[in-house]
């Protein structure tokens, strides 16, 4: 999660939330990983490790994707613990705390690989090169566009197309809009450490809420009639919004499940493949609500929302739309993948 240019993740940034401005640190590690490895890094599968926690809606843009595009084996997946320290990301749900290709307990151990005392934040989603043990790449905006362009050649069969040449334009606009107002805008509010700064956070949020429920109430997808890369953006944040964000970040004029057209969407896209089989709201609420001390010092975790909803019929098909286009929906998903189902949190 790219939350400030910390340092670290420990007790002091996060007791700093809610008391400084909100800033969104530059992703300072943007090596592509390219076809033709022009940035030094060529597609190769199992050379890659995706580390991701998936308490991160940034994080959980490149699960999607990766499920979507049946990249599993290509692109190997290490999961941090939702909670934090004061060194960052760590790895201590695997066996002895230690992430078992890499070797690091933490993922500041990538990071400073790469780049020996680096003064910025430690963020995921990172791509680790594990000959090296180097960061590769933390650039969570042209993570997912890569692995929807670049590694073309190692998609399962029937993986759509999650960045159309012909809708580029069109997604890029629209995802600008989500990400300045939404993706970003849920922090800005949460983190506001005057009233203004928080009043004009939460005044552009559901300004831009609004406007996409408009734009999704005869259309069952935002860009063409496919999911694109556009609807995994904003599915990370509407999936995380009554459980974190109206609540914890003060975003509570309505919540999803209130307007009718985005609570229809977001099951949509939670009940397809790929989507709601990488949401563990377990990690989403401790996380959320225990590292974020300065902004909830007690450190509790709520017991709802309710979540019995998400599997409840959404009648969005009734549109149209072909969720993969001409392609197919993903596979099972690995057994060592699964996380905790809905209900059962």
């Amino acid at each position: 999660m790219s939350d400030t240019s910390e340092k670290s993740a420990g007790s002091d940034g996060n007791t700093s939330y809610g008391h400084k401005p909100f800033k969104r640190s530059r992703s300072h590690f943007a090596d592509r990983i390219t076809a033709d490895g022009q940035d030094g890094w060529p597609v190769e599968p199992g050379r890659y490790r995706l580390v991701v926690s998936r308490a991160c809606p940034w994080a959980s843009r490149s699960l999607v994707s990766r499920r979507l595009l049946g990249l599993e084996d290509a692109l190997p997946l290490a999961v941090t613990d939702p909670i934090q320290d004061d060194r960052s990301w760590r790895f201590t749900l695997d066996p002895g705390g230690k992430d078992p290709v890499l070797g690091i307990r933490y993922l500041s151990e990538a990071y400073d690989a790469r780049e020996h005392d680096y003064p910025g934040g430690v963020s995921v989603p990172a791509i680790v090169d594990v000959p090296s043990g180097k960061l590769v790449t933390n650039d969570y905006q042209q993570i997912t566009l890569d692995l929807a362009t670049e590694w073309t050649a190692l998609h399962r069969p029937g993986a759509p197309d999650l960045y159309p040449e012909p809708l580029r334009a069109e997604i890029d606009e629209v995802m600008e809009g989500i990400y300045r107002d939404i993706n970003n805008g849920v922090y800005k509010a949460g983190f506001a450490s005057g009233q203004q700064e928080y009043d004009e956070a939460y005044e552009a949020l559901f300004a831009r809420l609004d406007q996409v429920s408009a734009r999704l109430a005869d259309r069952r997808y935002l860009v063409g009639d496919t999911i694109t890369e556009a609807d995994i953006r904003l599915f990370t944040t509407l999936v995380r919004f009554d459980a974190v964000y109206h609540g914890h970040f003060k975003c509570n004029r309505t919540k999803i499940t209130e307007d009718a057209v985005l609570w229809g969407y977001v099951r949509d896209l939670y009940q397809t493949p790929g989507f709601g089989d990488t949401v563990d709201f377990d990690h989403i609420k401790r996380h959320y609500y225990q590292v974020h001390t300065g902004i909830n010092p007690t450190g509790i975790v709520p017991l709802g929302p309710d979540l019995s909803g998400w599997s409840t019929p959404h009648h969005r098909e009734q549109l149209g739309g072909r969720p993969f286009g001409d392609g197919t929906p993903p596979g099972p998903v690995r057994e060592d993948e699964r996380v905790t189902p809905v209900g059962q949190v």
